[in-house]
Formats: C-alpha cells, sequence, structure tokens
C-alpha cells in the first residue's frame, strides 16, 4: 500500500510527522509525497487557532473527495484538531477511516494495518504516549532540519490551548538531544533550527534550570553543522548567558524569533505574558549591542479582550521604533477552553483584523527599507533550488528562516554548477519587493 502524508501547521507538527514516516517505512508501507497518488492519506493536522481548523477541515474536505472518486482508499485524521475535539472530528467526519490522537502516532502502520482490514478505528491514547524521541524521515530538504527539543507548553497564557491539547512542557533529555543532532549530521544536515513551544523553557523541567546556552554550545561542537538557528525564544528568559552564547559561536545565525505578541503592560498581564515595553526596549538594546547586525522577528497577537484603541495604538507606535527585521501579527481567535474566551469585552472580529492588518501594512515600509539598506552588502547564503520561471537560483541568507522569511534569487543557469545545499558568498544587487532580494554569487 502506498502512503501519503499531509503536514499542517508548525514545524513541531512536522518533526511528527517524520516520525510516522520512519514508523510506516518500517512497517512495510511504501511512501509518496503526493497524495493523489497514494492508497492511503493521513492528516496530520493543526488546530490550535480559528484560520489553522479552518485549512485542516479544507484539507480533510479535499481527501474526502480524493477518496469518493476512488483513487485513494483509506483516509486517516491526526494532529491537534483530532486531540482537541476527538469524538467530535470522528463523527463529522465519517469518510476518515482512522481518527486518532497524537498519544497513537507511534502506532501508525499499526492503525493502517486494521483499517486496510475494512475496521474504522478512533482511538485517543494519553498525550505523554507521544515519544519525545525517535528516529525520522525527513521531509525537509536533505541540508536541514528541524530539531524539536520539548513537547507541549507549561506557560499558561491565557489565549492559548497548546497545553491542553499537547500537554505540559516535557524537555527532551540532553544526552537524547545531542544523539538526534548526531544522526542528522552523519546524514548529511548542515543546517539546523532548534525548536520548542518555548525553547528558551528547554531544560528547566528536567534540571530546574534553563539549559538552552548548553545544549547550543554542545550542538556547535557537533562536525558537519554550518548554520544553527534558535526558534521562538520567550523574552522574559531570554538570559544574558545565552545572549553570550549565540554572540560567541560562530554556527549559530545570528537570528532571533521572540514572539512579543504585545507591548501594553495590562494587555500582557491579561495575556499572563510576564514582560512590558520597557523590559522589550532592554532587551533588544542589548541583544542589538551583544550580537551586532542580529535580525530580530517577531509575532503580535491584537484585538485580545479589552484592547482599547489606545492600546493598540500604544502597539503600532512601539512597532514603528522597533524597526524589527522580520514581523508577523495575528488577529486574537477566541479559542473555546481558554481563560480569555470567558473574559468580558471581547474585540468585534472585523476590528481584530482591521488592526492587525494596519500593523502589517505598516511594517512593509520597514521592511522595504531594511532590506534596500542590504543592497551592496555581501554575506552568506544557501542554494534551496532552481526557479525556471525566473530565471535564477533560489537561496536564503542567515537572516532568512525557512518557509517564514524572504527569498534571495540569484539570476542564472541550470548549468552554472549550483547545487540544492551549496553555501555561497553572494552579493546583493536589488530588492524586488518587501520581503525578497537579488544577488549573484561572489565564491562558490
Amino acid at each position: 500500500m502506498i502512503v501519503s502524508i499531509v503536514s499542517l501547521g508548525c514545524a513541531k507538527n512536522l518533526v511528527d510527522s517524520e516520525r510516522m514516516l520512519a514508523a510506516l517505512k518500517k512497517g512495510g508501507y511504501t511512501l509518496t509525497a503526493e497524495p493523489a497518488d497514494a492508497d492511503i492519506a493521513i492528516v496530520n493536522t493543526c488546530g490550535f487557532i480559528q484560520s489553522a481548523k479552518e485549512e485542516a477541515i479544507e484539507t480533510i474536505l479535499q481527501l474526502a473527495e480524493l477518496k469518493a472518486s476512488g483513487s485513494l482508499k483509506k483516509l486517516v485524521v491526526t494532529g491537534c484538531l483530532a486531540e482537541r475535539y476527538k469524538e467530535e472530528v470522528a463523527e463529522q467526519f465519517p469518510e476518515a477511516d482512522a481518527v486518532i490522537g497524537i498519544g497513537n502516532q507511534p502506532n501508525i502502520a499499526a492503525v493502517l494495518d486494521e483499517i486496510t482490514k475494512d475496521l474504522r478505528v478512533t482511538r485517543f491514547a494519553p498525550k505523554c504516549n507521544m515519544p519525545l524521541t525517535g528516529e525520522r524521515l525527513l521531509a525537509t530538504q536533505p541540508f536541514f532540519a528541524y530539531l524539536k527539543v520539548a513537547e507541549g507548553c507549561s506557560n499558561g497564557c491565557t489565549y492559548c490551548a497548546i497545553p491542553a491539547i499537547r500537554g505540559k512542557f516535557r524537555s527532551v533529555p540532553m544526552e537524547d538531544v545531542l544523539a538526534e543532532a548526531q544522526k542528522l549530521a552523519d546524514s548529511g544536515v548542515r543546517e539546523l533550527a532548534v525548536i520548542a513551544q518555548d525553547t528558551t523553557r528547554y531544560g528547566e523541567d528536567l534540571y530546574g534550570v534553563s539549559k538552552l546556552p548548553e545544549l547550543l554550545t554542545a550542538l556547535c561542537q557537533i562536525e558537519g553543522f554550518r548554520w544553527i538557528r534558535v526558534l521562538y525564544c520567550y523574552p522574559e528568559r531570554i538570559s544574558d548567558d545565552l545572549i553570550d552564547v549565540i554572540a560567541r559561536e560562530p554556527k549559530i545565525v545570528k537570528y532571533m524569533d521572540i514572539p512579543i505578541q504585545h507591548c501594553n503592560a495590562e494587555v500582557l498581564k491579561n495575556m499572563r505574558r510576564k514582560c512590558d515595553a520597557e523590559m522589550l526596549r532592554t532587551l533588544f538594546a542589548k541583544l542589538r549591542a551583544k550580537v551586532p547586525g542580529i535580525t530580530l522577528r517577531t509575532t503580535l497577537l491584537v484585538g485580545f479582550p479589552g484592547e482599547t484603541e489606545e492600546q493598540f495604538n500604544e502597539l503600532a507606535e512601539f512597532v514603528q521604533e522597533m524597526r524589527f527585521d522580520r514581523m508577523g501579527c495575528f488577529a486574537y481567535s477566541e479559542e473555546e477552553n481558554t481563560v480569555a474566551a470567558r473574559m468580558p469585552d471581547q474585540v468585534d472580529e472585523a476590528v481584530r483584523q482591521h488592526r492587525a492588518d494596519l500593523l502589517m501594512e505598516q511594517q512593509m515600509p520597514i521592511s522595504a527599507a531594511l532590506n534596500a539598506a542590504r543592497v551592496g552588502t555581501e554575506t552568506e547564503a544557501v542554494i534551496e533550488g532552481y526557479d525556471a520561471q525566473a530565471g535564477a537560483w533560489l537561496a536564503r541568507t542567515a537572516a532568512d528562516a525557512p518557509d517564514i522569511d524572504g527569498r534571495l534569487y540569484l539570476p542564472g543557469e541550470p548549468s552554472d554548477g549550483l547545487a540544492v545545499g551549496q553555501f555561497v558568498r553572494v552579493r546583493i544587487t536589488d530588492t524586488m519587493d518587501d520581503y525578497d532580494l537579488t544577488g549573484e554569487v561572489t565564491v562558490s
């Protein structure tokens, strides 16, 4: 039987999908990237905000149509949507031959064995059955991989359903993280992205203190890695030790993803976030002073219950002042069974979205100006592929994380001798839009 996995949502979910791929291959199943070519399709869903749930439902329905047409024989739904809504998903999607929770993913091959015997499976094991480690079959480009160092979250932000879906924060023991990283390096991975729901919390549950600085130092000792990137750092946990490691270690790219959500003290308190505007100003100033040229990415949440026009304007002024290199902004999503959903003064949905749009519009000229300032500079980039329509090689600099940031276009021909995964020196020659750049190879 031929199996395809459609992985939705975040990079942490993708790692789970990669572990299922390895289990399926070990179980004797043949794998394909295209659901239309498969006998069985598995949807590893996201489901923590409304837009993610809508995407998951749309994907399930599309695959159900493939099944109805006869090209697909079986359909499996797993991941965050299935874990969050359990039997409700099973009832709403009778086309699904199996609906399983995240704790059942290690047994995915056995689940498929059952449904191929025309049995319907609805099963929800405890969340803690989700393993922290395991064999993976990379679904990313071969030179790049994510390294998930923890599962779940214990921060308790009032707007977030992740703890209810994924459980409490559980760090992977450091020896296991390093063993997995060594395997990735041995397999040819040269760029590593360290991820967790809150990477800066790594090790607190096992060792009593954050061990992220120590972990990063150890990862840098592994031969083979060229770039090591740290994603999802909570501002209140960014210590001087962590900043020093990022500044000191040449393998760690000078890039940090720090989701601040807001800057107004009252809004942050209601979100149960432990920072304020002055603390954030101090942190960003320190990062820029100690790590010259650092790229700062953040994520914002607007339209939170009770957010006034004045508080939103304070955030807009803060964003203008900080001039983040990369920024994403989400309209608050009212999620059932969260503290925020029960708060008074819910902001009208149209107002939420309007505020998110305003902030992104405000950020566009900032991004354009920061990109324009890079024209004429030289930097290192990694080749990701060739775009025949654009007549250019696609590349990415250290200042750009995979999938979420801009790209660098290097005009040329397929015969230029470049290869996917190759690191080259480039000179930035122009901007393409608010986020992408063009350049030329100076040293290959």
